[in-house]
């Protein structure tokens, strides 16, 4: 058994349904300390001012080279979505079948993790420092996880100069995409209020369903952008539509929507909110936005390419800079240092029977190692 697919057992025996705390971080701590790593754990989120969220665990860990050298960081997270039913083999028991490896968290992350700590061999400890930015809390409300982390860091002093992000980027083959940037993510609920009353009296009532709908209307319609050099458009949709209303024979005295809008850098998560807002009010309604994260771009340059050059050498393949799908916590870890996220293919990622090629993990441990060697040696 190879020393990667050793841990990443090891990680995906330990369940760790997000918010994840406790047994897994001891095992990640295990891991790292015989490496030299002096490592930090703590929880936030537990009963802070008289919150009921559950307790989210960090670990910053941190192998420091030699004074004035380059500080390169690995960044990812322990916990893992719920495995669902109808797996062919339990999700936390670890299982080979043929050449893959099946487990909850085998692509994200526990594996990209697992190839984190299995480069540390081969990375030399007067190369220069090398941290872990682990959280708990990527795949939950990411309140308490990386931004905690961060403060830490901020408290602390610590400067990352490079921060490579371990999602499962690669779609058809291990190597084939990175991601240079994110789009920002704004959810937007909206309400309408009018006066309950019967259906055969509407003059005596004030159905608030056709202002909805319009407002609806105008916001579907809008073109908010045709894209740019780097990001795809940005798109609304609408995701939820609620009345609440049992009776055939009433006229509701509320109405509820909400959209989710995924933008790129010609916006930002307040000016969208204010636009929608003002459709809102002219529509008679009012709208409550929660901003998850704003777009970011890590321009092509001198990082990108000694991601590619390590993945060429390894693959064969030339890795496309790309920043569509979802968003990730480096859209948080971008105020630290430039980030790129790279990791394994995504195909089964918070499906059931999520698995992970067990040549992969060989491959993208090697291929860390030399990111991170090159990383260190930059000007």
């Amino acid at each position: 058994m190879s020393q990667v697919l050793d841990i990443a057992k090891r990680l995906i025996a330990t369940p760790s349904v997000t918010p994840a705390t406790g047994t897994v971080f001891d095992e990640m701590e295990a891991l790292l300390t015989p490496h030299g790593f002096d490592v930090h754990r703590f929880k936030r989120g537990d009963g802070e001012e008289g919150s009921d969220e559950a307790p989210v665990e960090n670990l910053f860990a941190c192998r420091p080279g030699p004074e004035g050298s380059k500080h390169f960081s690995f960044a990812g997270h322990l916990d893992v979505v719920p495995p669902g039913e109808g797996w062919s083999s339990a999700p936390f028991e670890p299982e080979i079948r043929g050449e893959l490896l099946y487990g909850r968290g085998a692509v994200d992350m526990k594996g990209a993790i697992a190839a984190m700590v299995a480069a540390l061999a081969d990375i030399p400890q007067d190369a220069g420092t090398i941290s872990f930015i682990i959280t708990g809390d990527e795949e939950g409300p990411a309140l308490h996880g990386t931004r905690a982390l961060i403060d830490y860091m901020n408290a602390e002093g610590i400067q990352p100069d490079l921060c490579l992000v371990g999602e499962p980027t690669s779609v058809n083959q291990l190597g084939d995409t990175m991601k240079i940037g994110r789009r920002g993510s704004v959810n937007i609920w909206l309400s309408v209020d009018g006066m309950q009353g019967h259906v055969a009296y509407p003059h005596l009532a004030d159905n608030p369903l056709p202002k909805l709908v319009a407002m609806l209307g105008e916001l579907d319609a809008l073109t908010l952008d045709t894209g740019t050099d780097w990001f795809q458009p940005s798109n609304l949709e609408i995701t939820d539509l609620t009345v609440g209303n049992k009776a055939h024979n009433v006229i509701p005295a509320k109405a509820e929507a909400r959209i989710s809008i995924r933008f790129n850098d010609l916006h930002t998560g307040a000016s969208l909110s204010e636009r929608v807002g003002s459709i809102a009010e002219n529509h008679g309604g009012r709208a409550l936005p929660i901003i998850s994260g704003e777009p970011f771009l890590t321009e092509p340059g001198a990082f990108s390419r000694i991601i590619a050059e390590a993945v060429e050498a390894e693959t064969g393949l030339k890795p496309e800079a790309s920043t569509s799908g979802g968003t990730s916590d480096a859209r948080f870890l971008r105020n630290v240092c430039p980030v790129i996220e790279f990791g394994l293919c995504n195909a089964t990622m918070h499906k059931r029977d999520e698995a992970v090629a067990i040549a992969d993990l060989d491959a993208l441990a090697r291929i860390y190692a030399s990111v991170a060697i090159a990383a260190l040696k930059t000007e």
